[in-house]
């Protein structure tokens, strides 16, 4: 696939459940990954991952509670987050702390 097509892609619907992510895009396609790829959404609340809202008309989404973004690009690239084991580790911590 080439960037430019990459480039024209618009997630039109977001599907989340306790095991993965769905996206359903502007082409007719649909993606779904497992959660696991992406921790803070796993580790979040069915409130905290219905939370969210599409970036710059579907190019990407953003979640504000857990501070996640996830791109179409890296969905079709199939490219899990970049998060540090470090940062999640400290992410988690503060996350759970601010549960209790």
């Amino acid at each position: 696939m080439n960037s430019s097509t990459l480039d024209t892609l618009l997630i039109q619907k977001v599907t989340i459940t306790d095991e993965a992510l769905s996206v359903y895009l502007s082409d007719g396609r649909s993606i779904s990954v497992p959660l696991v790829w992406y921790p803070r959404l796993l580790h979040s609340s069915p409130e905290e991952r219905h939370d969210y809202r599409l970036i710059d008309g579907g190019i990407g989404i953003y979640w504000t509670q857990l501070e996640e973004d996830i791109s179409v690009k890296n969905l079709v690239l199939g490219q899990p987050p970049g998060d540090s084991q470090r940062s999640l580790k400290c992410w988690l911590g503060d996350h759970f702390l601010s549960r209790s």
